[in-house]
């Protein structure tokens, strides 16, 4: 339910032009709701960039990638196996910036900034892949489950991501850049 709260000087009622939206759900604090989706985070980049190794997790993926406009050419500068490979590091990579992010906001923000570029992608293969609707259910908004399905997981975890990086922004001192 939204609450208005405000303040303005038009005789004598002082009413202030902020909106929020108050929630139900409480926090046992905003370190500890941070620290769960960091560590969440890196668990699926440690995960998911370990499987991009192996063949199961490359062959899988190439479809999702020859279709994309933004990373199709990995596939073919390096080979379905050596782009899931660039992948898998850059994943890791992810994953160890988040965890190094417990410890200092700068590597934080940029594990951030990192998670949500892979989300933001994966998310625009909705726009390319085809077969993510599916066309027995009536086509979109109806999304097929090997493909839409697996994709729309990413919409939660591109919100995760973003919420850390605004956090992580927040902590960081210019000095923390340097």
């Amino acid at each position: 339910m939204a609450r208005y709260v405000g303040h303005t000087s038009t005789k004598g009622i002082k009413m202030r032009a902020s909106v929020y939206l108050d929630i139900a759900e409480r926090t046992f604090g905003p370190r500890g709701s941070l620290a769960l989706l960091r560590w969440a985070l890196a668990i699926v980049f440690l995960w998911f960039g370990a499987m991009k190794f192996t063949s199961y997790e490359a062959h899988g993926n190439a479809p999702l990638i020859d279709h994309s406009p933004v990373v199709s050419w990995l596939n073919v500068v390096f080979g379905v196996q050596g782009a899931s490979d660039v992948i898998g590091v850059i994943e890791l990579s992810t994953a160890v910036m988040l965890i190094l992010g417990a410890l200092n906001a700068a590597a934080s923000a940029l594990g951030a900034v990192m998670s949500s570029a892979t989300f933001i992608i994966t998310l625009s293969f909705f726009l390319t892949t085809p077969r993510v609707a599916e066309p027995t259910a009536g086509g979109f908004p109806a999304i097929s489950a090997p493909i839409g399905q697996s994709l729309l997981k990413d919409l939660v975890l591109l919100a995760a991501s973003v919420n850390l990086l605004l956090a992580s922004i927040r902590r960081l001192h210019p000095c923390d850049i340097l």
